[in-house]
């Protein structure tokens, strides 16, 4: 039941005004950071701080379904701070609507959620502070506690997808507790439409939260809405498309000040612990608000970068290629960005990428820009150029290695990848197909992130999943998002960007004659996805069965013990292997038509080299084994 407020009595209220210094003075008093959850961040500042705080809070996270959320609420969000006694309350703590100074004009439990609302009082909703149009309404944002929060729903409806922001002098709405939505008078913004302006009182709390979100989803940035370049002054999205700096230099000014005026406030400590009890990750900014000026307050130069050196194509495969080169020597670059055939397709931070998803037999040419800290761009590289084989013995893609579908929450996926490269994560995701009563139907998918290594498998569970030879612990996705609430009726993909690469079940109808109460293993020989679903790729066992998630097989553990790396690329003379080299059997050098030009028979006895002083100018490949890698000698 809505709970309408109409009077509070002058001791309560004075109450209030003498806590509230106290508490931003205890500011830290509190927080349980666990022991050694910030290892790592000493001495790091800039986008090199916020890359290593994006690793350590994007690790081993349980990512809730939407619906969830409500009940959390009641551990996260009570009223404990303002109005109510903080060992007896159900009152929930809306920031929209809070009167700090008084009695609020309406209070709601987690009972009164309502879907809309022609006025404000009416009941609450979940308010996602990044707007979930950013991300497609796509998990695992779509339900993050740590910007979606219990709002008024009126309030939630008219502030619409508009940034949070200073309003101007035109007001289209004032709310209850004086915040509003006005025309945006944020300092140097291109954008002139509509802000929702918070009370001073949960200002800090509205920056740290998307200063949160700029930090915990680095890596798919570049991937969200952002950016209305045709009218910038209609852009809603404060973003920029950088994955360092992520919002437009005044919407972030705007965001350091309100981070400064606002401290963090004892509700927030409080926040930050109990979501850390739910989600099993923290807002770096509330245990420690300095970081955000550590990685923002920096001051770029206006001069470029330099060029980067080198660049050389160190393997090429029918389906990928590596790049590699020498770093520029400009001090404050902070990535690279890598074109192909003139257009820009990736960016990294390191000095090699694999570059994948590429068509066998086909020539392409690849250039690299360094860029710094301002953005500014260097000078292009080199050209590097090559020719992908026309085929090798590696997979297409990812795949999906093993199904389960046990009892009650019981569902996990594995998902292996043998495509001769690491593979980033970002642009992958689960789709599941549901039926509505009259037709089947997509949800919006869960993203993957982060990187995996060749010859290495990872597993998504449910978090309420109890099996007996596999714990949520050992997963590198908790998530009950819809995709993991999969029943054997359910058809499921595996998808890079929208394309579906891997398949389990058929799209359109039940699927419950063959996934239902099952655990389904990729047979041994089948190494390559496949968007037709074949039982005979599959072998059968019991439900719940478990036994060898997430682990390789033993002869793909020794398949991946046998990797190689070959330099250097180009060679002169000599060509050096790297690994495990003292069981190969044979080495040979073929031409790419696959005439084979020399052969040797336990070539790394008591070497580690092969030659290639007798072979002409030009492109070669070298088999070691079952193993191919393409070579130049120059």
């Amino acid at each position: 039941m809505n709970k309408l407020i109409n009077y509070f009595s002058y001791s309560i209220l004075m109450m209030k005004k003498l806590l509230l210094p106290i508490i931003l003075i205890s500011t830290y008093v509190g927080a349980q950071v666990p022991a050694a959850y910030y290892d790592g961040t000493a001495g790091l500042t800039g986008y090199a701080l916020k890359s290593k705080l994006h690793d350590i809070i994007s690790e081993k996270n349980i990512n809730w379904h939407y619906g969830d959320l409500t009940n959390y609420y009641n551990q996260t969000d009570l009223d404990k701070y303002y109005d109510h006694d903080a060992t007896n309350t159900t009152i929930l703590l809306d920031m929209y609507s809070e009167i700090p100074t008084g009695p609020d004009a309406y209070e709601y439990t987690t009972g009164n959620i309502i879907g809309s609302a022609g006025a404000e009082g009416l009941g609450w909703n979940r308010e996602h502070m990044m707007p979930q149009s950013t991300f497609y309404s796509n998990y695992p944002m779509y339900s993050d506690l740590f910007y979606v929060v219990p709002t008024d729903a009126r309030i939630n409806q008219l502030r619409s997808n508009y940034p949070y922001g200073i309003t101007g002098s035109t007001i289209y709405y004032t709310f209850s507790n004086s915040s509003k939505i006005g025309n945006c008078a944020i300092p140097g913004m291109t954008y002139t439409g509509r802000v929702y302006e918070p009370i001073n009182e949960f200002k800090g709390d509205v920056a740290r939260s998307l200063l949160y979100f700029a930090v915990r989803y680095e890596g798919k940035l570049e991937t969200f809405n952002f950016n209305n370049n045709a009218n910038p002054a209609s852009d809603t999205n404060p973003l920029d498309g950088t994955e360092e700096r992520a919002f437009d230099p005044a919407y972030l000014i705007m965001l350091l000040q309100w981070n400064q005026q606002d401290p963090v406030s004892q509700k927030e400590i409080d926040r930050n612990d109990a979501v850390y009890t739910i989600q099993k990750n923290r807002n770096p900014f509330i245990d420690n608000p300095s970081w955000v000026n550590t990685i923002w307050g920096q001051t770029a130069d206006a001069v470029a970068p330099q060029t980067p050196a080198n660049l050389t194509v160190t393997q090429t495969s029918a389906y990928f290629a590596t790049l590699s080169w020498a770093p520029s020597a400009s001090t404050d670059v902070i990535g690279y960005k890598i074109y192909q055939n003139g257009t820009l397709i990736s960016s990294t931070k390191g000095t090699s990428i694999s570059i994948d998803h590429l068509l066998p037999s086909t020539t392409y040419n690849y250039t690299v820009k360094a860029y710094d800290s301002g953005y500014l761009l260097s000078p292009d590289s080199n050209i590097a150029t090559t020719t992908t084989l026309a085929s090798d013995i590696y997979a297409k893609d990812l795949f999906v290695s093993k199904y389960l579908e046990g009892s009650s929450n019981n569902k996990a996926l594995e998902i292996t990848n043998k495509t001769g490269h690491p593979v980033n994560l970002n642009d992958y995701r689960l789709s599941i197909q549901f039926y509505s009563g009259t037709n089947y139907y997509f949800v919006d998918p869960y993203e993957f992130e982060g990187i995996i290594q060749n010859n290495e498998t990872f597993v998504v569970s449910n978090p309420n999943a109890n099996f007996s030879c596999y714990t949520n612990n050992q997963a590198k996705f908790v998530t009950s998002a819809p995709q993991m609430t999969f029943t054997g009726s359910n058809y499921l993909e595996l998808r890079y960007k929208s394309s579906s690469v891997d398949a389990i079940g058929v799209s359109g109808q039940s699927n419950s004659s063959v996934l239902s109460n099952i655990s389904l293993y990729r047979k041994a020989n089948i190494n390559n996805p496949t968007t037709t679903f074949t039982t005979s790729e599959w072998d059968s066992y019991a439900s719940d069965y478990c036994q060898n998630l997430g682990i390789l097989s033993v002869s793909d553990q020794i398949l991946a013990d046998k990797e190689f790396k070959i330099y250097p690329n180009p060679a002169n003379e000599n060509v050096f292997v790297s690994g495990k080299t003292e069981n190969v059997k044979s080495a040979q050098i073929l031409d790419f038509s696959g005439k084979v030009i020399s052969t040797e028979q336990n070539p790394f006895k008591d070497k580690k080299n092969i030659s290639v002083q007798s072979l002409t100018v030009g492109s070669y490949l070298l088999k070691m084994d079952d193993k191919t890698y393409q070579f130049i000698k120059k």
